[in-house]
Protein backbone atom coordinates (compact mmCIF):
# COMPACT_ATOMS: atom_id res chain seq x y z
CA UNK A 1 0.00 0.00 0.00
CA UNK A 2 1.47 3.27 -1.12
CA UNK A 3 2.17 5.17 1.95
CA UNK A 4 -0.31 8.29 2.31
CA UNK A 5 1.01 11.82 2.56
CA UNK A 6 -0.43 14.36 5.35
CA UNK A 7 0.74 18.30 5.68
CA UNK A 8 0.36 19.76 9.04
CA UNK A 9 -0.20 23.54 8.97
CA UNK A 10 -0.18 25.85 12.48
CA UNK A 11 0.99 28.71 13.50
CA UNK A 12 2.05 27.11 16.75
CA UNK A 13 5.02 25.13 15.80
CA UNK A 14 5.01 23.05 18.94
CA UNK A 15 1.54 21.98 18.14
CA UNK A 16 2.40 21.09 14.67
CA UNK A 17 5.74 18.63 15.56
CA UNK A 18 3.53 17.13 18.39
CA UNK A 19 1.17 16.23 15.86
CA UNK A 20 3.63 15.02 13.53
CA UNK A 21 5.20 12.89 15.70
CA UNK A 22 2.52 10.91 16.10
CA UNK A 23 1.01 10.84 12.61
CA UNK A 24 4.90 9.82 11.64
CA UNK A 25 5.09 6.73 14.96
CA UNK A 26 1.51 5.62 12.67
CA UNK A 27 3.28 5.43 9.47
CA UNK A 28 2.25 8.57 7.53
CA UNK A 29 4.47 10.82 5.31
CA UNK A 30 4.66 14.08 6.71
CA UNK A 31 5.36 17.84 5.98
CA UNK A 32 4.78 20.47 8.49
CA UNK A 33 4.15 24.38 7.60
CA UNK A 34 4.08 27.45 9.92
CA UNK A 35 1.48 29.11 7.94
CA UNK A 36 -1.16 29.25 5.16
CA UNK A 37 1.62 30.83 2.58
CA UNK A 38 3.69 28.24 3.13
CA UNK A 39 1.32 25.64 2.80
CA UNK A 40 -0.05 26.72 -0.34
CA UNK A 41 3.76 26.32 -1.86
CA UNK A 42 4.17 22.76 -0.60
CA UNK A 43 0.59 21.91 -2.21
CA UNK A 44 2.35 23.24 -5.06
CA UNK A 45 5.40 20.89 -5.26
CA UNK A 46 4.08 17.60 -3.26
CA UNK A 47 1.13 15.52 -3.32
CA UNK A 48 -1.50 15.12 -0.34
CA UNK A 49 -3.67 13.06 0.90
CA UNK A 50 -4.88 14.90 3.71
CA UNK A 51 -4.31 18.34 5.36
CA UNK A 52 -4.39 19.25 8.88
CA UNK A 53 -4.71 22.93 9.52
CA UNK A 54 -5.25 25.11 12.66
CA UNK A 55 -8.33 27.57 12.16
CA UNK A 56 -6.65 30.36 13.30
CA UNK A 57 -3.64 32.05 11.83
CA UNK A 58 -1.97 35.04 10.99
CA UNK A 59 -2.79 36.54 7.28
CA UNK A 60 -4.41 33.18 5.54
CA UNK A 61 -7.06 31.54 7.71
CA UNK A 62 -7.39 28.00 8.27
CA UNK A 63 -10.87 28.60 6.48
CA UNK A 64 -9.32 30.61 3.70
CA UNK A 65 -6.41 27.71 3.28
CA UNK A 66 -9.35 25.36 3.09
CA UNK A 67 -10.83 27.18 0.41
CA UNK A 68 -7.49 26.49 -1.68
CA UNK A 69 -6.96 23.22 -1.18
CA UNK A 70 -10.17 22.29 -2.14
CA UNK A 71 -9.72 24.74 -5.57
CA UNK A 72 -6.45 22.70 -6.51
CA UNK A 73 -7.74 19.33 -5.58
CA UNK A 74 -11.24 18.58 -4.55
CA UNK A 75 -10.32 15.16 -3.34
CA UNK A 76 -8.01 16.13 -0.66
CA UNK A 77 -9.35 15.65 2.83
CA UNK A 78 -9.41 18.77 5.37
CA UNK A 79 -8.99 18.43 8.80
CA UNK A 80 -9.19 21.76 10.95
CA UNK A 81 -7.36 22.26 14.69
CA UNK A 82 -9.99 24.49 16.71
CA UNK A 83 -10.10 25.69 20.45
CA UNK A 84 -13.61 26.83 19.96
CA UNK A 85 -15.47 23.70 18.58
CA UNK A 86 -18.84 24.52 19.16
CA UNK A 87 -18.33 27.89 17.30
CA UNK A 88 -20.42 28.52 14.21
CA UNK A 89 -16.58 28.75 11.85
CA UNK A 90 -16.11 25.34 12.56
CA UNK A 91 -19.62 24.09 11.26
CA UNK A 92 -19.58 26.21 8.11
CA UNK A 93 -15.88 24.86 7.76
CA UNK A 94 -17.60 21.17 7.37
CA UNK A 95 -20.37 22.80 4.96
CA UNK A 96 -17.53 24.27 2.82
CA UNK A 97 -15.71 21.03 2.84
CA UNK A 98 -13.55 20.24 5.40
CA UNK A 99 -14.38 16.35 6.58
CA UNK A 100 -13.88 17.34 10.27
CA UNK A 101 -12.37 19.15 13.02
CA UNK A 102 -10.27 18.33 16.12
CA UNK A 103 -10.54 20.37 19.20
CA UNK A 104 -7.93 21.79 21.44
CA UNK A 105 -6.35 20.55 23.18
CA UNK A 106 -6.34 16.42 21.45
CA UNK A 107 -4.28 13.56 22.37
CA UNK A 108 -2.94 11.32 20.26
CA UNK A 109 -6.02 8.88 20.03
CA UNK A 110 -8.06 11.72 19.17
CA UNK A 111 -6.34 12.79 16.34
CA UNK A 112 -5.35 9.16 14.95
CA UNK A 113 -9.36 8.75 14.81
CA UNK A 114 -10.30 12.07 12.76
CA UNK A 115 -7.33 10.99 10.44
CA UNK A 116 -8.00 7.27 10.04
CA UNK A 117 -11.47 8.36 9.02
CA UNK A 118 -10.60 11.07 6.57
CA UNK A 119 -8.27 8.73 4.89
CA UNK A 120 -10.65 6.18 4.80
CA UNK A 121 -13.05 8.26 3.37
CA UNK A 122 -10.77 9.23 0.70
CA UNK A 123 -9.91 6.01 -0.30
CA UNK A 124 -14.24 5.10 -0.47
CA UNK A 125 -13.98 7.92 -2.92
CA UNK A 126 -10.93 7.00 -4.86
CA UNK A 127 -12.67 3.48 -5.12
CA UNK A 128 -16.24 4.28 -6.48
CA UNK A 129 -15.37 6.32 -9.95
CA UNK A 130 -18.71 7.00 -10.52
CA UNK A 131 -19.61 8.68 -6.45
CA UNK A 132 -15.91 10.70 -6.94
CA UNK A 133 -17.50 12.18 -10.45
CA UNK A 134 -20.97 12.97 -8.73
CA UNK A 135 -18.99 14.66 -5.74
CA UNK A 136 -17.32 16.81 -8.07
CA UNK A 137 -20.01 17.99 -10.24
CA UNK A 138 -22.49 18.13 -7.28
CA UNK A 139 -24.88 16.20 -10.04
CA UNK A 140 -26.43 14.35 -6.47
CA UNK A 141 -28.03 17.31 -5.40
CA UNK A 142 -29.39 17.94 -9.33
CA UNK A 143 -33.06 16.96 -8.76
CA UNK A 144 -35.01 17.37 -12.28
CA UNK A 145 -38.28 16.72 -12.82
CA UNK A 146 -41.51 17.50 -13.91
CA UNK A 147 -43.96 15.02 -12.94
CA UNK A 148 -46.35 15.25 -10.41
CA UNK A 149 -45.51 11.75 -9.37
CA UNK A 150 -41.84 12.21 -9.00
CA UNK A 151 -42.63 15.15 -7.42
CA UNK A 152 -44.51 13.72 -4.49
CA UNK A 153 -41.55 11.08 -4.00
CA UNK A 154 -39.27 14.35 -3.55
CA UNK A 155 -41.28 16.16 -1.39
CA UNK A 156 -41.85 13.03 1.42
CA UNK A 157 -38.37 12.61 0.95
CA UNK A 158 -37.35 16.12 2.21
CA UNK A 159 -39.93 15.52 4.73
CA UNK A 160 -38.46 13.05 5.69
CA UNK A 161 -34.67 14.67 6.29
CA UNK A 162 -35.70 16.70 9.01
CA UNK A 163 -35.77 13.77 11.21
CA UNK A 164 -32.48 11.06 11.53
CA UNK A 165 -35.53 8.54 11.19
CA UNK A 166 -34.30 5.53 9.31
CA UNK A 167 -35.46 5.32 5.36
CA UNK A 168 -36.06 2.65 2.93
CA UNK A 169 -36.14 3.45 -0.80
CA UNK A 170 -38.14 0.63 -2.99
CA UNK A 171 -38.07 0.97 -6.83
CA UNK A 172 -36.93 -0.89 -9.98
CA UNK A 173 -32.88 -0.99 -11.05
CA UNK A 174 -32.50 2.51 -12.35
CA UNK A 175 -35.37 4.53 -10.92
CA UNK A 176 -32.70 7.01 -8.98
CA UNK A 177 -32.50 5.42 -5.53
CA UNK A 178 -29.08 6.90 -4.56
CA UNK A 179 -30.15 9.96 -6.40
CA UNK A 180 -32.79 10.23 -3.35
CA UNK A 181 -30.94 9.08 -0.59
CA UNK A 182 -28.08 11.75 -1.33
CA UNK A 183 -31.01 14.10 -1.92
CA UNK A 184 -32.11 13.05 1.47
CA UNK A 185 -28.40 13.79 3.27
CA UNK A 186 -28.37 17.33 1.23
CA UNK A 187 -31.31 18.24 2.41
CA UNK A 188 -31.04 17.43 6.42
CA UNK A 189 -28.83 18.61 9.13
CA UNK A 190 -26.00 15.93 8.33
CA UNK A 191 -25.60 18.25 4.86
CA UNK A 192 -21.73 18.26 4.28
CA UNK A 193 -20.76 15.33 6.43
CA UNK A 194 -20.12 11.79 4.89
CA UNK A 195 -22.25 10.03 2.72
CA UNK A 196 -21.56 7.04 2.09
CA UNK A 197 -22.84 4.59 -0.82
CA UNK A 198 -22.48 1.13 -0.04
CA UNK A 199 -23.51 -1.77 -2.89
CA UNK A 200 -24.28 -4.55 -0.71
CA UNK A 201 -23.86 -6.95 -3.98
CA UNK A 202 -20.33 -6.19 -4.48
CA UNK A 203 -19.08 -7.17 -1.01
CA UNK A 204 -18.01 -11.09 -1.01
CA UNK A 205 -20.52 -12.22 1.54
CA UNK A 206 -17.28 -13.57 4.05
CA UNK A 207 -15.92 -9.67 3.77
CA UNK A 208 -19.22 -8.14 4.65
CA UNK A 209 -18.26 -7.40 8.59
CA UNK A 210 -15.07 -6.78 7.70
CA UNK A 211 -15.89 -3.51 4.86
CA UNK A 212 -19.10 -2.27 7.32
CA UNK A 213 -17.20 -2.50 10.93
CA UNK A 214 -13.64 -2.47 10.19
CA UNK A 215 -11.30 -4.93 11.54
CA UNK A 216 -7.92 -5.38 13.74
CA UNK A 217 -4.74 -6.18 12.46
CA UNK A 218 -4.52 -10.00 12.25
CA UNK A 219 -8.14 -10.76 12.98
CA UNK A 220 -7.53 -13.06 9.42
CA UNK A 221 -5.44 -14.23 7.04
CA UNK A 222 -4.30 -10.94 4.95
CA UNK A 223 -5.70 -8.64 7.96
CA UNK A 224 -2.29 -6.84 8.13
CA UNK A 225 -3.55 -3.60 9.42
CA UNK A 226 -5.84 -2.25 11.09
CA UNK A 227 -8.82 -1.10 9.15
CA UNK A 228 -11.63 1.68 9.42
CA UNK A 229 -15.37 0.49 8.55
CA UNK A 230 -17.90 2.25 6.74
CA UNK A 231 -19.63 2.69 9.42
CA UNK A 232 -16.98 4.68 11.30
CA UNK A 233 -16.17 6.39 8.34
CA UNK A 234 -20.24 7.54 7.70
CA UNK A 235 -19.84 9.08 11.44
CA UNK A 236 -22.01 12.32 11.82
CA UNK A 237 -22.92 11.39 7.96
CA UNK A 238 -25.15 9.14 6.38
CA UNK A 239 -24.56 5.36 5.03
CA UNK A 240 -26.51 4.04 1.62
CA UNK A 241 -27.00 0.37 1.71
CA UNK A 242 -28.00 0.04 -1.49
CA UNK A 243 -29.68 -3.64 -2.42
CA UNK A 244 -29.64 -4.61 1.11
CA UNK A 245 -31.88 -7.52 0.71
CA UNK A 246 -28.63 -9.19 -0.32
CA UNK A 247 -27.11 -8.72 2.73
CA UNK A 248 -26.09 -12.26 4.19
CA UNK A 249 -28.68 -13.28 6.99
CA UNK A 250 -25.83 -14.39 9.27
CA UNK A 251 -24.67 -10.71 9.02
CA UNK A 252 -28.12 -9.24 9.74
CA UNK A 253 -28.24 -9.85 13.33
CA UNK A 254 -25.56 -7.92 13.64
CA UNK A 255 -26.59 -5.07 11.86
CA UNK A 256 -30.35 -4.63 13.93
CA UNK A 257 -27.81 -4.69 16.92
CA UNK A 258 -25.51 -2.07 15.59
CA UNK A 259 -28.75 0.15 14.61
CA UNK A 260 -30.15 -0.70 17.83
CA UNK A 261 -27.21 0.09 20.13
CA UNK A 262 -25.64 2.74 17.61
CA UNK A 263 -21.75 1.01 18.08
CA UNK A 264 -20.37 -1.54 15.97
CA UNK A 265 -17.33 -3.50 17.03
CA UNK A 266 -14.45 -4.40 14.29
CA UNK A 267 -13.89 -7.76 13.70
CA UNK A 268 -11.48 -9.58 16.07
CA UNK A 269 -11.66 -6.20 18.59
CA UNK A 270 -12.55 -6.29 21.54
CA UNK A 271 -14.25 -2.79 22.32
CA UNK A 272 -17.16 -1.02 20.73
CA UNK A 273 -16.95 2.07 18.86
CA UNK A 274 -19.82 4.64 18.95
CA UNK A 275 -21.42 5.46 15.88
CA UNK A 276 -23.68 8.46 14.92
CA UNK A 277 -24.77 7.56 11.55
CA UNK A 278 -27.82 8.14 9.73
CA UNK A 279 -28.98 5.14 8.02
CA UNK A 280 -30.92 5.05 4.20
CA UNK A 281 -31.37 1.76 2.59
CA UNK A 282 -32.60 0.46 -0.94
CA UNK A 283 -33.53 -2.48 -2.86
CA UNK A 284 -35.36 -3.20 -5.75
CA UNK A 285 -36.46 -6.59 -4.20
CA UNK A 286 -39.44 -7.56 -1.93
CA UNK A 287 -38.48 -7.29 1.21
CA UNK A 288 -41.49 -8.80 2.51
CA UNK A 289 -41.63 -12.10 0.74
CA UNK A 290 -38.26 -12.51 1.74
CA UNK A 291 -39.13 -11.82 4.81
CA UNK A 292 -41.85 -14.61 4.77
CA UNK A 293 -39.59 -17.47 3.14
CA UNK A 294 -36.65 -16.70 6.05
CA UNK A 295 -34.41 -15.11 3.58
CA UNK A 296 -34.51 -11.84 5.54
CA UNK A 297 -35.10 -11.21 9.25
CA UNK A 298 -38.18 -9.86 9.98
CA UNK A 299 -36.71 -8.11 13.24
CA UNK A 300 -34.59 -6.12 10.85
CA UNK A 301 -37.22 -5.26 8.16
CA UNK A 302 -39.34 -3.50 10.94
CA UNK A 303 -36.20 -1.74 12.14
CA UNK A 304 -35.59 -0.66 8.30
CA UNK A 305 -38.68 0.06 7.19
CA UNK A 306 -40.02 3.06 8.93
CA UNK A 307 -40.15 5.72 6.74
CA UNK A 308 -40.87 3.88 3.25
CA UNK A 309 -40.50 5.85 0.27
CA UNK A 310 -41.68 4.46 -2.90
CA UNK A 311 -39.80 5.43 -6.27
CA UNK A 312 -42.32 4.95 -9.79
CA UNK A 313 -40.20 3.67 -12.66
CA UNK A 314 -40.19 6.20 -15.60
CA UNK A 315 -42.82 4.73 -17.92
CA UNK A 316 -45.26 6.22 -15.05
CA UNK A 317 -43.51 9.19 -14.80
CA UNK A 318 -45.57 10.99 -17.61
CA UNK A 319 -43.29 14.68 -18.64
CA UNK A 320 -40.09 13.36 -17.07
CA UNK A 321 -38.62 11.43 -19.94
CA UNK A 322 -38.32 14.76 -22.09
CA UNK A 323 -36.76 16.96 -19.95
CA UNK A 324 -34.48 14.43 -18.54
CA UNK A 325 -33.56 13.81 -21.95
CA UNK A 326 -32.68 17.31 -22.85
CA UNK A 327 -30.56 17.25 -19.52
CA UNK A 328 -28.81 14.50 -20.80
CA UNK A 329 -27.71 15.62 -23.89
CA UNK A 330 -26.69 19.13 -22.45
CA UNK A 331 -24.31 16.89 -20.09
CA UNK A 332 -22.89 14.57 -22.52
CA UNK A 333 -22.25 18.01 -25.15
CA UNK A 334 -20.47 19.89 -22.37
CA UNK A 335 -18.39 16.72 -21.44
CA UNK A 336 -17.22 16.58 -24.64
CA UNK A 337 -17.08 19.51 -26.80
CA UNK A 338 -16.67 18.02 -30.03
CA UNK A 339 -20.27 16.85 -30.09
CA UNK A 340 -22.05 19.50 -32.12
CA UNK A 341 -25.66 17.77 -30.87
CA UNK A 342 -28.26 21.11 -30.22
CA UNK A 343 -31.28 19.26 -29.43
CA UNK A 344 -33.69 16.19 -29.84
CA UNK A 345 -35.82 16.01 -33.54
CA UNK A 346 -39.56 16.10 -32.43
CA UNK A 347 -40.62 12.60 -33.97
CA UNK A 348 -37.25 11.17 -31.82
CA UNK A 349 -38.64 12.88 -28.96
CA UNK A 350 -42.16 11.44 -29.63
CA UNK A 351 -40.09 7.81 -29.48
CA UNK A 352 -38.55 8.30 -26.65
CA UNK A 353 -41.59 9.13 -24.50
CA UNK A 354 -43.54 6.26 -25.95
CA UNK A 355 -40.94 3.41 -24.96
CA UNK A 356 -41.08 1.33 -21.68
CA UNK A 357 -37.72 1.66 -20.74
CA UNK A 358 -37.44 -1.07 -18.66
CA UNK A 359 -33.90 0.03 -17.48
CA UNK A 360 -35.72 3.67 -16.30
CA UNK A 361 -33.45 6.63 -16.28
CA UNK A 362 -30.23 4.69 -16.48
CA UNK A 363 -30.93 3.47 -19.61
CA UNK A 364 -32.37 6.36 -20.91
CA UNK A 365 -29.17 7.80 -20.05
CA UNK A 366 -27.24 5.45 -22.06
CA UNK A 367 -29.55 6.10 -24.73
CA UNK A 368 -28.69 9.74 -25.11
CA UNK A 369 -25.02 8.85 -24.62
CA UNK A 370 -25.01 6.98 -27.83
CA UNK A 371 -27.67 9.07 -29.49
CA UNK A 372 -25.02 12.17 -29.18
CA UNK A 373 -22.25 9.78 -29.36
CA UNK A 374 -23.12 8.49 -32.96
CA UNK A 375 -25.11 11.06 -34.31
CA UNK A 376 -24.09 12.97 -37.65
CA UNK A 377 -26.13 16.01 -37.31
CA UNK A 378 -26.84 18.81 -35.17
CA UNK A 379 -29.84 16.92 -33.92
CA UNK A 380 -30.93 13.69 -32.33
CA UNK A 381 -32.83 11.76 -35.09
CA UNK A 382 -34.97 8.42 -34.98
CA UNK A 383 -31.88 6.97 -37.18
CA UNK A 384 -29.67 7.76 -34.34
CA UNK A 385 -32.13 5.72 -31.65
CA UNK A 386 -31.60 2.14 -30.95
CA UNK A 387 -34.31 -0.18 -33.16
CA UNK A 388 -36.24 -0.81 -29.73
CA UNK A 389 -36.38 2.94 -29.05
CA UNK A 390 -37.22 3.91 -32.67
CA UNK A 391 -39.55 1.01 -32.67
CA UNK A 392 -38.07 -0.59 -35.90
CA UNK A 393 -39.09 -4.01 -34.60
CA UNK A 394 -36.37 -6.70 -33.11
CA UNK A 395 -33.04 -5.42 -33.11
CA UNK A 396 -32.03 -8.36 -34.79
CA UNK A 397 -33.28 -10.41 -37.55
CA UNK A 398 -35.89 -12.68 -36.78
CA UNK A 399 -35.70 -16.03 -38.54
CA UNK A 400 -38.71 -16.44 -40.77
CA UNK A 401 -40.56 -20.06 -40.70
CA UNK A 402 -40.79 -21.75 -44.16
CA UNK A 403 -44.09 -23.10 -42.66
CA UNK A 404 -45.41 -20.45 -40.99
CA UNK A 405 -49.23 -21.72 -41.61
CA UNK A 406 -48.10 -25.02 -39.01
CA UNK A 407 -47.13 -22.42 -36.43
CA UNK A 408 -49.88 -21.67 -33.51
CA UNK A 409 -49.51 -17.89 -32.74
CA UNK A 410 -48.24 -19.29 -29.17
CA UNK A 411 -45.88 -20.98 -31.16
CA UNK A 412 -45.13 -17.49 -32.91
CA UNK A 413 -44.84 -15.18 -29.74
CA UNK A 414 -42.69 -17.25 -27.65
CA UNK A 415 -40.16 -17.66 -30.64
CA UNK A 416 -40.03 -14.14 -31.06
CA UNK A 417 -40.05 -12.56 -27.59
CA UNK A 418 -37.45 -15.28 -27.09
CA UNK A 419 -35.58 -13.72 -30.23
CA UNK A 420 -35.71 -10.43 -29.12
CA UNK A 421 -35.00 -11.18 -25.37
CA UNK A 422 -32.16 -12.70 -26.90
CA UNK A 423 -31.29 -9.66 -28.86
CA UNK A 424 -31.80 -7.47 -25.62
CA UNK A 425 -29.02 -9.40 -23.84
CA UNK A 426 -26.66 -9.55 -26.34
CA UNK A 427 -27.02 -5.80 -26.84
CA UNK A 428 -26.52 -5.25 -23.36
CA UNK A 429 -23.37 -6.97 -22.90
CA UNK A 430 -21.66 -6.21 -25.82
CA UNK A 431 -22.37 -2.29 -24.41
CA UNK A 432 -20.89 -3.60 -21.11
CA UNK A 433 -17.84 -5.51 -22.40
CA UNK A 434 -19.61 -8.64 -21.16
CA UNK A 435 -19.54 -7.50 -17.36
CA UNK A 436 -23.37 -9.52 -16.43
CA UNK A 437 -23.35 -6.34 -13.46
CA UNK A 438 -23.56 -3.50 -15.45
CA UNK A 439 -25.86 -5.58 -18.26
CA UNK A 440 -28.59 -6.38 -15.21
CA UNK A 441 -28.62 -3.03 -14.06
CA UNK A 442 -28.97 -1.36 -17.70
CA UNK A 443 -31.97 -3.74 -18.03
CA UNK A 444 -33.73 -2.75 -14.67
CA UNK A 445 -33.14 -6.79 -13.30
CA UNK A 446 -31.18 -8.51 -10.77
CA UNK A 447 -27.97 -10.08 -11.80
CA UNK A 448 -28.93 -13.72 -10.67
CA UNK A 449 -32.20 -13.05 -13.25
CA UNK A 450 -30.32 -11.79 -15.73
CA UNK A 451 -27.28 -14.51 -15.77
CA UNK A 452 -30.73 -17.38 -15.44
CA UNK A 453 -31.61 -15.77 -18.99
CA UNK A 454 -28.16 -16.05 -20.49
CA UNK A 455 -28.04 -19.68 -19.29
CA UNK A 456 -31.55 -20.05 -21.31
CA UNK A 457 -30.32 -18.81 -24.61
CA UNK A 458 -26.79 -20.02 -24.05
CA UNK A 459 -25.71 -16.96 -24.16
CA UNK A 460 -21.42 -16.36 -22.99
CA UNK A 461 -20.56 -13.16 -21.46
CA UNK A 462 -16.85 -14.19 -22.27
CA UNK A 463 -17.77 -13.75 -26.06
CA UNK A 464 -18.46 -10.16 -25.55
CA UNK A 465 -15.32 -9.02 -23.67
Amino acid sequence: MTQESVLVVDDERDMAESCGYFLRRAGFKVKLADSADEALEHLDRHRFDLVITDLKMPRMSGLSLLDAVKSRDPDIEVLLITGYPGIKTAVDAIKRGAFDYVPKPFDEAVLMERVGKALAHRRVKAGNEALQERLREGAARKMTYQSTQFADVVDEVRRAARTDTTVLVLGESGTGKELLAHYLHDESDRAGRPFIPVDCTTIPENLVESELFGHVKGAFTGATRDKIGLFQVADGGTLFLDEVGELPLAFQAKLLRALQERQVRPVGGSKVQDVDVRLVCATNRDLEAAVSTGRFREDLFYRLDVVRVVVPPLRDRVGDVGILSEIFRANFVAKNPTCRIEGIAGDAQEALAAFRWPGNVRQLSNAIERACALGKGRLIEMEDLTDDIAGRGSAVRVTSRTDVSEETFKEMKTRRVAAMESSYLVELLEKNKGNVTHSADAAGMTRSAFQKLMQRYGIKSRDYR
